[in-house]
């Protein structure tokens, strides 16, 4: 029988994904209903990065066309100079039952358009 490698938030007995510890003191495992305290979980970290804008946006690093655009880029064609490209953003402006208002801007001319998804 092979040995089970020991990784936080597993059952070090079959392996098995072990549920969260939660208030309680033990855990049991649903496999092999093993009985385990919180050292089980040792070494388990979370680390989350969450980014809102560029991170050398306002230091002028970017190019000048750049750092104007309002969102990611798709292919779409500017109704006022036929660009093919425009950036886009969204934004729940109307009730929660209710499609999201998307914000086109043309990375061309820098023309506006919306639309209600």
């Amino acid at each position: 029988m092979e040995s089970i490698v020991n990784e936080p938030g597993f059952c070090p007995k079959c392996g098995t994904i072990l549920p969260v510890l939660g208030a309680r003191s033990s855990v049991n495992c649903y496999n092999c209903k093993q009985n385990f305290g919180a050292e089980v979980f040792s070494g388990l970290e979370f680390h989350y990065v969450i980014q809102f804008n560029y991170p050398d946006m306002y230091d002028g690093s970017l190019k000048k066309n750049e750092s104007s655009l309002e969102g990611p880029v798709l292919e779409r064609r500017c109704p006022k100079c036929n660009n093919d490209k425009m950036s886009y953003t969204t934004l729940q402006l109307r009730s929660a039952d209710e499609g999201q208002t998307i914000f086109y801007t043309c990375t061309k001319c820098k023309f506006k358009e919306t639309e209600n998804s």
